[in-house]
């Protein structure tokens, strides 16, 4: 056969080699089957185009309308230690991928070698023959290549593994950055919830500080009786109690806010944001309505003051069958699926011979001088196949191994999944049951106010005990404390909707964003 012949023979063998390449072992990629519902089950009825339409905005925090929580959402993506170790995380398995992905392309080496020998003077097959010095120079220069022709998919199945894990990595850094994300805005909710919670119990010191002046003067009087004096003490005290108590936990919220934009809690601060009120006034109503006084002698009040609630966004819905692209754990859960089911495809693979190309060239001589001369070339090129004919079994177990690590991948995407629903549904169930609960405090609150007048006008006229006023006083606040908690109970559920909802996130922006300088 001439050499001609011969090349072309290497040819056509090479080219039916890469085109057998296309059988891949893996099997065919199939996701669990999740049970979808048409819609939301907790949807409120007026929702209506709402359930069609999803939170597309970034930014989705931007809906409380709260300029200090704009400002530390930038800070959280510039300075947050937990942000900075999930892109950390995500850079590693974007340099694993890479390195996989490398493995579809040959492999080429260089190399140097001089070396001085002494060979034994009674060495079989001495160099150079049996009259050859014992000491001589060995000089080597070549490269070496190296590529394997992938048959069965073993090569490919790798790298579609690679790019699914580095997939899945983007999703979990979109996934950490949103928790983060819901985690500052919730924690931010709860310390404005305290501060209004602690500006109703200022007043109803100062109210219920008022209402002891009162006693005590009609004590000195011999009006009221010690009784009375001592339950507007106990009154008072037990309004400063839960003062001190609101405000160590504002604290613990303050710090853990610091936490999360890596600032130090010692040098980190929020300033109290108060009710807004009209001039001159002391407090304001919410839907027009006009806070109860009950006016005494020497003008003390006994009331307590409304200050108006927090209004809750509206959030878009969209439908249950579009969370699955929406939510990036998901995606992530998704994504582990497919690498697990090609490494499937590499176990399988196994089973087959490898076939490799490799190839040197280069020169070698005793004379370094005369190393790159043309008697000095020397070359090899060929194909390898190498088959494992016998492994006690190692690769069968490989094989069940991946196809268990499979098994477990598609049943936690089917949790998360399921999971999601739960979440979304969860919120969705907070949002109206809280909403509903918070009017019935509002309505619970109008009573005590109108309790208060009249066991307030009773106690003057010597119609009734302290006690009375004291009931009436506790319920009020109470009712009001109770109607602002639902408040912030109902924003932080709305919080928790958009991050179960996947809040806004889109792929492909997974590392965008996710730092700054």
């Amino acid at each position: 056969m001439t050499a001609s012949a011969k090349t072309r023979a290497l040819a056509v063998a090479l080219v039916m080699a890469l085109a057998a390449g296309a059988c891949s072992q893996a099997p065919p990629l199939k996701l669990p089957d999740v049970p979808l519902a048409s819609q939301w089950r907790e949807a409120p009825p007026d929702a209506g185009g709402e359930a069609g339409r999803t939170l597309a905005a970034a930014d989705w925090w931007t809906l409380y309308g709260d300029a200090d929580l704009d400002a530390f959402q930038q800070r959280l993506l510039a300075d947050s230690p937990d942000l900075a170790a999930a892109l950390a995380r995500h850079g590693q398995a974007s340099a694993a991928s890479d390195m996989l992905r490398a493995s579809q392309f040959p492999t080429l080496g260089a190399s140097l070698d001089l070396e001085r020998n002494r060979q034994s003077e009674r060495r079989p097959l001495r160099v150079l023959g049996p009259n050859s010095p014992n000491d001589y120079t060995s000089a080597t220069l070549g490269l070496a290549f190296d590529y394997e022709i992938d048959l069965w998919g073993r090569v490919r199945n790798q790298v579609a593994s690679g790019e699914a894990q580095r997939r899945a990595a983007d999703a979990d850094l979109a996934a950490a950055r949103l928790s983060l994300q819901a985690e500052l805005t919730d924690k931010l909710i709860v310390l404005r919830g305290l501060d209004r919670d602690i500006e109703l119990l200022d007043e109803a010191e100062a109210t219920y500080g008022r209402a002891l002046d009162l006693v005590q003067r009609r004590h000195r009087g011999g009006v009221s009786s010690g009784l009375d004096l001592a339950r507007a003490e106990a009154q008072l005290e037990a309004a400063r109690s839960q003062q001190h108590q609101s405000r160590a936990q504002r604290a613990l919220v303050e710090h853990a806010i610091a936490a999360l934009l890596g600032q130090s809690p010692s040098t980190f601060a929020i300033a109290p944001k108060r009710s807004e009120r009209p001039a001159g006034s002391t407090a304001s109503t919410p839907k027009g309505k006009t806070a109860a006084r009950a006016g005494g002698a020497g003008g003390a009040e006994m009331a307590v003051t409304v200050a108006p609630e927090p209004t809750v966004p509206a959030i878009p819905l969209g439908l249950p069958s579009t969370l699955v692209q929406r939510r990036p754990d998901i995606v992530a859960a998704q994504q582990r699926v497919v690498a697990a089911n090609a490494s499937v495809g590499i176990a399988r693979a196994a089973y087959f011979p490898a076939l490799t190309l490799g190839a040197t060239a280069g020169f070698q001589s005793s004379d370094v001088a005369r190393l790159l001369g043309a008697p000095s070339l020397f070359w090899a090129v060929g194909p390898g196949l190498v088959a494992n004919l016998f492994d006690g079994g190692r690769r069968r177990a490989e094989e069940a191994r991946v196809g268990a690590v499979l098994e477990e991948a598609g049943a936690r995407y089917r949790g998360v999944v399921l999971g999601a629903f739960q979440e979304v549904e969860d919120s969705l169930a907070l949002l109206a049951r809280y909403e509903a609960a918070r009017q019935n405090e509002e309505a619970g609150f109008d009573a005590a106010r109108r309790a208060l007048v009249i066991a307030t006008r009773r106690y003057q006229q010597g119609a009734a005990s302290y006690l009375e006023v004291t009931t009436a006083q506790t319920a009020a606040l109470q009712a009001r404390r109770s109607a602002a908690d639902l408040a912030t109970r109902t924003r932080r559920a709305s919080v928790q909707l958009v991050r179960a909802l996947g809040g806004g996130w889109q792929p492909g922006r997974e590392v965008a964003g996710a730092v700054r300088d």
